[in-house]
């Protein structure tokens, strides 16, 4: 549009023709706003993105394809093939990227300001045919028998291609035979996949209103399922953390045993398996000729230490009464009390 601008449009009186075409009278290029920098050799042209890159101001994904005003300049020679450099601005940030050509690679260059999605392989790995790089192309030239060899390699390789791309035609020929029934089975298959989808999507959105959640959820695997599984029986504490808590527990126990209300159950178990003597619990045999020796059943009478007063704990061994015994002999213990004057208290 810009080119025809000074052709058919009104000429005014003032004009002279001298002075170049309507644009250079007017002082004005022809591609108008693409060329406001032309004085410094660059140009503004369209310019679509060759493949897939990450901004490095926003981090976010461009796809290729997408289109920019791009400003277009001269910065190199590849033997008699210029190199250009283009320069544009992200859509989603302030960041600028450049990109070059690479003649030589017949590819682009980033050359600041973005990353390239690496999803390249060797076509090689894919069967492909690969053209004849200038070193290969100079020895077919030049040596016959490796160019003999070389289309030796290339028989060979057909007569191996033939059965398998004989059964891609017939596998091709089965399935799409019918354009009409493999899209309606696809389209079923879509379908079905769709009502799958939005039912998971209502249960995550569910999942998230629960419990309070903005993330976003990643599908379910069988392998998710069971190490849920695993994670219910197992303990909420590892071993490590067990034996902690064992340790503070004995550290923290005290080392003097606690006094209870029962004092005679502390005793009792304080002395189990140990031999129980009277010097220890304080008990004190009298003769016969004391004022509360006395003989009952054949058993001695025992006394508490006054200054040490003790609860005493005595078991008596007896063999088990005969079946012609009416009363088993329970051997009994006489408290005596001194300090009292009275005979009576006694």
């Amino acid at each position: 549009m810009g080119e025809r601008k000074g052709q058919n449009l009104y000429y005014p009186p003032d004009y002279d023709p001298k002075t170049g075409g309507l644009n250079k009278w007017q002082g004005t290029h022809a591609l108008r706003e693409r060329a406001r920098k032309i004085h410094l050799g660059i140009l503004i042209i369209r310019f679509e993105m060759p493949y897939n890159i990450w901004c490095d101001g926003c981090k976010n994904y461009i796809g290729m394809g997408v289109r920019y005003n791009a400003e277009k300049k001269k910065v190199g020679m590849y033997y008699s093939t210029p190199v250009y450099q283009f320069r544009m601005k992200c859509h989603l940030c302030d960041n600028h990227f450049e990109i070059k050509t690479d003649p030589q690679n017949l590819d682009y260059e980033i050359v600041s300001g973005a990353r390239r999605q690496e999803n390249r392989w060797d076509p090689k790995q894919n069967e492909q045919i690969v053209p004849e790089t200038k070193e290969i192309q100079r020895k077919l030239f030049d040596d016959a028998m490796y160019k003999l060899e070389h289309g030796a390699k290339d028989t060979q390789a057909a007569e191996e291609a033939k059965p398998v791309l004989g059964r891609l035609f017939q596998r091709n020929d089965t399935i799409w035979r019918d354009d009409f029934e493999a899209n309606s089975r696809l389209r079923a298959q879509f379908r079905t996949r769709k009502k799958e989808l939005k039912v998971q999507e209502e249960k995550d959105k569910a999942l998230l209103g629960r419990s309070s959640l903005t993330i976003d959820l990643l599908p379910e695997s069988d392998h998710d399922r069971r190490m849920a599984q695993l994670m219910r029986l197992h303990s909420s504490k590892t071993v490590h953390e067990k034996d902690k808590e064992r340790r503070n527990a004995i550290l923290n126990r005290p080392v003097l045993p606690s006094t209870y209300a029962n004092k005679s159950a502390t005793v009792t178990k304080h002395h189990t398996g140990t031999k129980l003597e009277s010097k220890v619990l304080g008990i004190v045999k009298r003769s016969a000729a004391s004022s509360c020796g006395q003989q009952v059943n054949g058993f001695t009478e025992l006394t508490l230490e006054e200054k040490r007063p003790k609860v005493v704990t005595i078991e008596a061994t007896k063999p088990p009464p005969k079946a012609d015994d009416e009363v088993a002999v329970r051997p009994k213990l006489l408290l005596c009390n001194y300090g009292s004057g009275s005979s009576d208290s006694d």
